[in-house]
């Protein structure tokens, strides 16, 4: 598997260094570090840029890289790249695709007082436009360890079905529990009914997604002959309820090693990003690294993934 991770030189880059190296460990990952830098373009005579500039701008960038580099553990393989092109979103978005990237890890800005994402203009880009899952780090994130829970937020459009099927690969592939998050907006008070009705039907989606075959015994599936999927993997279904999206988002808990997996908005193009409101909306009060996964995505089978390991049935 590999992961393209957006770097930059300062507290955003290491914030996503940070992730995809916390991503890594769980799966075995290799990193691919790119630095986007703005493509050369002609000048006129009375705009032309300073001798060396070129040059200048290709050795700061790799400076940068090596930089990059020093922050990822020796066991975490990692390669640095320096890319150009019209636009810095458009710049890693094509290295995902010159890479055959699984997932492309960047950091949010850091001028968010209270919450810990601010989403800047390349990560607003890529948040409707990347057509790989993109992994976005809070402000200040650092841990480094793997992944301990996988959470999916799951809504009642279509699409459904295809975020848990990447839910349950990401948390068994990577021996982790998996919780299925519904978000419940009131306007007055709690209500019983529409929390049960909520968590049948993500219950039933999450029965679904599970494995239903597989032999006894072994980490991540079900008992032989198709036993209960929910026994042979950890997995759990909670109803949050607010006023706001937001104050649903903080009335769960939320462990350090947590990430949570989203759905691109139905008004996404096939096989792309478009993060909606409702989104956007968790996305200010979430307090843990967030996934957002593009319409129609398909996991990729062992005959179209990069990864050396044949055994892997999917990768997330």
């Amino acid at each position: 598997m590999r992961y393209v991770v957006g770097y930059s030189a300062n507290a955003r880059g290491r914030d996503a260094v940070n992730l995809a190296v916390s991503l890594a460990r769980g799966r075995g990952a290799a990193l691919d570090l790119v630095v986007a830098i703005p493509e050369a373009a002609p000048f006129n005579a009375a705009h032309a840029p300073a001798a060396g500039y070129d040059n200048y701008l290709h050795q700061q960038a790799q400076e940068w890289l090596d930089e990059g580099l020093r922050l990822i553990p020796a066991d975490v393989a990692a390669s640095a790249h320096i890319r150009s092109g019209e636009s810095d979103a458009q710049t890693l978005i094509d290295a995902c695709e010159e890479f055959g990237a699984d997932m492309l890890v960047i950091g949010a800005t850091s001028n968010g007082l209270f919450k810990r994402f601010t989403v800047g203009s390349v990560a607003g880009a890529l948040l409707h436009a990347a057509t790989v899952p993109v992994a976005l780090a809070p402000h200040g994130y650092h841990r480094r360890e793997a992944l301990t829970r996988v959470s999916c937020g799951l809504g009642d459009r279509p699409g459904a079905e295809e975020l848990l099927d990447y839910a349950v690969s990401m948390a068994t592939n990577r021996h982790v529990p998996l919780r299925v998050v519904s978000l419940l907006t009131l306007d007055e008070g709690d209500s019983a009914e529409a929390a049960e009705t909520a968590r049948a039907y993500a219950a039933r989606h999450l029965a679904a997604a599970l494995p239903s075959t597989g032999t006894a015994g072994e980490a991540g599936s079900p008992g032989a002959d198709g036993g209960p999927a929910a026994a042979a993997h950890p997995s759990d279904v909670v109803v949050a309820q607010g006023r706001s999206v937001e104050e649903a988002v903080d009335r769960l808990d939320w462990e350090d090693g947590e990430i949570l997996l989203i759905g691109s908005s139905r008004l996404a193009r096939h096989r792309s990003i478009f993060l909606g409101s409702t989104a956007n909306r968790i996305l200010r009060a979430l307090p843990v690294p967030m996934i957002v996964v593009p319409s129609d995505y398909e996991l990729k089978s062992p005959s179209h993934s990069t990864s050396n390991d044949p055994s892997r049935e999917a990768q997330a």
